[in-house]
């Protein structure tokens, strides 16, 4: 790094968006017209989505990225975290984590480091994530970073979901294809495409970005030892599997109706002549209960899909605090301090229920620890203090007392204990 070299501090956007007024991350769009005119329909390349490395360059200065090699590849190093090795002539694929030395120097060729869910290491990365909020939580997975030496890429591929790529260090050169054709190579330890034919060709800088909705072909090539592409994906499950999750869950809830639990009986089933055929009283007997719990409006099952969705990623590792406070001082602390989500805490929020990390955390829970889970889920911030005194719409909590909003089992502070919610 040079004198004239600093780093990119990045920053958190506000816990309310203004959707209505043009973004430079959108190329002076608004979140809803971006949403309305591209998402899921068309790839966006946007210049200087980032402008402080454009007036960086114009004063003469370099923005590096937030993250360095070094620390990326420490978290490669991590088996905690998830990465990969990707090597070009001839392609290899390597999963981590990576001894000291598995990695090439930046000042080799043809090798890509990518390492998945780094919100949940590093600061900035959850400051990038804070960016995309105008989309719902539900669709997030993570932020991921590729760094690579001249010449390394993944191959020609496609993904089944929307991603923004965001060039953070050196350049890269996407090409991208709408192409029908998308089979791939059956000789390769990668998805890469049998043939790919490029319609558009770019280099990026860093500052820019490119949004591509699914299965649009596309190739990034690094053209600077140390390209970094910060990459925030977003899941696309298919209906079957939040069908089954969601099924899957109804059946454990229903250990909690008591009706269920009675035992089946046919006191007026008469004599049959074909024993063999399932009786008339039992479908009917099933239909009941069947129809009780509403599927054909999908209440029932959309609440297991919302803990589902809700359920943090399967690397994710929380510790709790090693000296927590008790009850009472946690809520005394709750005015002095703010509590956010770990950066591995998902929340989700579905009807008058709130779900943290796949747990109902709101239900049978006060009102002012409900109205607590519902602020956090939609702001990823809880403060009680000087805002408290200034709106009426934090009243409900101001107006708790210690006993009152510790009573019982409070599922606020037991996740502050398990290390789903922390103090900054």
């Amino acid at each position: 790094m040079t004198k004239t070299d600093s780093i990119y501090e990045v920053p958190r956007a506000p816990a309310q968006l203004p959707l209505d007024e043009p973004w430079a991350l959108l190329g002076q769009r608004s979140p809803n017209a971006f949403m309305r005119d591209y998402w899921h329909k068309r790839p966006l390349l946007v210049r200087h989505a980032i402008p402080s490395f454009a007036l960086a360059k114009a004063q003469g200065q370099a923005l590096q990225s937030s993250i360095s090699a070094n620390v990326l590849f420490g978290f490669a190093g991590n088996d905690g975290n998830e990465s990969r090795l990707v090597k070009a002539k001839p392609w290899q694929l390597e999963h981590g984590p990576f001894r000291k030395g598995q990695i090439p120097s930046l000042k080799s060729n043809d090798w890509t480091l990518l390492v998945q869910g780094v919100e949940a290491r590093h600061p900035a990365a959850a400051n990038v994530l804070s960016w995309f909020r105008f989309i719902p939580d539900a669709r997030l997975d993570d932020l991921m970073i590729s760094i690579a030496g001249v010449g390394g890429g993944v191959g020609p591929h496609v993904d089944s979901y929307d991603v923004f790529l965001i060039q953070m260090e050196g350049r890269r050169r996407w090409k991208i294809s709408a192409q029908s054709d998308l089979s791939l190579r059956d000789d390769l330890p990668l998805k890469i495409l049998a043939r790919f034919e490029a319609k558009e060709d770019w280099v990026l800088e860093p500052g820019d970005l490119l949004y591509l909705p699914p299965h649009i072909a596309h190739e990034g090539i690094a053209l600077d030892a140390g390209c970094q592409t910060w990459s925030v994906g977003f899941r696309s499950p298919s209906y079957r599997e939040l069908l089954q999750e969601g099924l899957w869950r109804l059946a454990e809830s229903l250990e909690d109706d008591p009706e269920l639990a009675t035992i089946y009986a046919d006191p007026l089933q008469g004599a049959t002549k074909d024993p063999a055929v399932l009786p008339r009283l039992l479908e009917e007997q099933i239909s009941k209960h069947v129809r009780k719990l509403a599927l054909g409006e999908g209440k029932e099952y959309l609440r297991g899909i919302s803990a589902y969705l809700s359920e943090p990623k399967p690397q994710a590792v929380f510790e709790g605090p090693h000296d927590a406070m008790m009850p009472k001082a946690f809520w005394q602390t709750l005015y002095s301090k703010t509590l956010v989500p770990h950066p591995q805490t998902r929340l989700l929020i579905w009807g008058d229920e709130v779900f943290c990390n796949g747990e109902a955390v709101s239900r049978g829970q006060t009102p002012a620890v409900q109205k607590a889970w519902k602020e956090l889920a939609r702001l990823h911030t809880l403060a009680l203090g000087r805002r408290a005194k200034k709106s009426s719409k934090n009243k409900v909590l101001m107006d708790t007392n210690p006993e009152k909003w510790m009573s019982g089992e409070n599922s606020l502070y037991e996740a502050y204990c398990s290390g789903w919610l922390i103090w900054i």
